[in-house]
């Protein structure tokens, strides 16, 4: 059996903390359904277990690791910060984490019924998030960087998912962005990975930010494209006017890389439809709404 092959179960997870952080081994355990690259389980009422699943190198866990504990004090939503550290062993040749529970509904799984407060809400998150990153900062190989060195993901998405009418509109929104100025700042913190299941929601709004395993420095745009991927229809202006660091090229890309992310979601809907592996099904409508919201540029 390799280590891909290994069931991850609740009596692992017992297992992993009674022998690595005894203290927690008596809490309750429960599976979050979801997770791909990593998997969720509850411990107690505050804290997670983030377990290392498929993907290849814990990079992505030891990312959160190393930053998360500095960002989080600044942030003004509650995003998972680690509390103790789970090292690969004979039981388990993987890493895994213990980290702060954030509650709420997966927006994926739930909505935003306050969309003015859901905009303000983000636009601040994000202006606090948007700050000059160390020159230690990780940076991406394949986000971050302006909308025309990602022609190839975008035109692997158009093609894939069937855009009826619309398919010159979204090509025009994305064009737009191609040739929009590039982020001429210094590199900033970018969560890098802004889509409906990687946000939780209550009480109809924003409520907390989870999955940082894409954090790095660069182009805000990256982020700002949430303004259509996350939020309801009618309150991108209200968002940028609240985050007010955005000029018109940063909308621009962030406009053109909210298609491409809309037409990722659909995609996997579609995937989800034909029962093919990591296929979201629930997807398709979300990302179908973000794409209508993109064309309408609210």
């Amino acid at each position: 059996m390799t280590d891909t092959d290994i069931e991850i179960t609740a009596d692992l997870i017992r297992d992993l903390l009674r022998d690595q952080h005894p203290d927690l081994a008596d809490l309750a355990i429960r599976e979050v359904p979801g997770g791909w690259g990593n998997q969720m389980w509850r411990l107690g009422d505050e804290l997670a277990v983030r377990v290392q699943r498929m993907d290849p190198t814990p990079e992505l866990q030891l990312k959160e690791r190393r930053w998360l504990p500095e960002l989080a004090p600044s942030l003004p939503l509650p995003v998972p910060t680690p509390v103790r550290y789970g090292e690969p062993s004979e039981r388990f040749p993987k890493h895994w984490t213990v980290m702060t529970w954030v509650p709420g509904t997966p927006l994926d799984h739930g909505s935003i019924s306050h969309g003015d407060h859901a905009a303000d809400t983000l636009a601040r998150f994000l202006r606090a998030l948007h700050v000059k990153a160390p020159d230690d900062a990780p940076v991406s190989t394949d986000r971050g960087s302006h909308p025309r060195h990602c022609t190839d993901a975008f035109e692997g998405f158009a093609q894939a998912v069937a855009l009826d009418g619309i398919a010159a509109d979204v090509r025009a929104v994305w064009g737009e962005a191609v040739a929009a100025d590039a982020w001429e700042g210094p590199p900033v913190w970018v969560h890098g990975d802004l889509h409906p299941a990687n946000v939780v929601v209550s009480d109809g709004t924003l409520a907390g930010i989870v999955d940082f395993g894409d954090l790095f420095a660069g182009d805000p745009a990256w982020d700002l494209a949430a303004a259509w991927v996350l939020l309801p229809a009618g309150t991108a202006s209200r968002f940028f006017d609240t985050y007010a660091q955005a000029d018109e090229a940063a909308i621009r890309r962030a406009r053109g890389l909210a298609a491409m992310k809309s037409l990722f979601l659909t995609l996997m809907g579609q995937n989800g439809d034909r029962g093919l592996p990591g296929g979201k099904p629930h997807w398709g409508p979300a990302g179908r709404s973000a794409l209508d919201r993109v064309l309408k540029g609210i």
